[in-house]
């Protein structure tokens, strides 16, 4: 069987390392300015815990907006818990980065999102079935830039 690099899963697990990150700052000192984040995230996933009548209202996604009013933001290698406010009633939720489907902060225009393509016929399809794509804004997900590093280099 050939090797070959898994550049799907590699974008993905570096796309979720940074979206850790900023969670982790803002859960130390807050979120910065106009800074806000739209976050989608699978339901389904078996390690979402989420209150029952929102598992009913949103059973396949959800997505959260973290801006005004959170607290207890928790940040852990697997995901992150926070509680929102729900109509005046504060819900604690459980979101494991790998439940996440689109992270988006329109404030500047930056936005992540996760694709999963899966093909049961095909095990080669298997190796690429979480397959990440990066875009900005996330609203125009087909408006990428390609930067030239070239310019950098010293």
């Amino acid at each position: 069987m050939a090797r070959s690099i898994d550049y799907g899963n590699l974008m993905h697990r570096a796309m979720r390392g940074l979206i850790q990150s900023v969670l982790e700052d803002v859960a130390q000192n807050g979120l910065p300015g106009a800074h806000h984040f739209f976050i989608t995230f699978d339901t389904t996933h078996p390690d979402v815990a989420i209150a029952d009548w929102l598992r009913a209202r949103y059973p396949e996604e959800m997505t959260v907006v973290l801006q005004h009013w959170f607290e207890g933001l928790e940040v852990t290698d697997d995901g992150f818990s926070v509680t929102l406010n729900f109509g005046n009633a504060p819900e604690p939720l459980v979101i494991p980065f790998d439940a996440v489907r689109t992270f988006v902060d329109p404030s500047v225009e930056f936005g992540l999102r996760f694709e999963t393509h899966s093909d049961d016929d095909d095990e080669e399809d298997e190796a690429e079935e979480e397959a990440a794509e990066a875009d900005a804004p996330a609203e125009r997900p087909h408006a990428a830039e390609v930067v030239s590093l070239d310019k950098f280099r010293k």
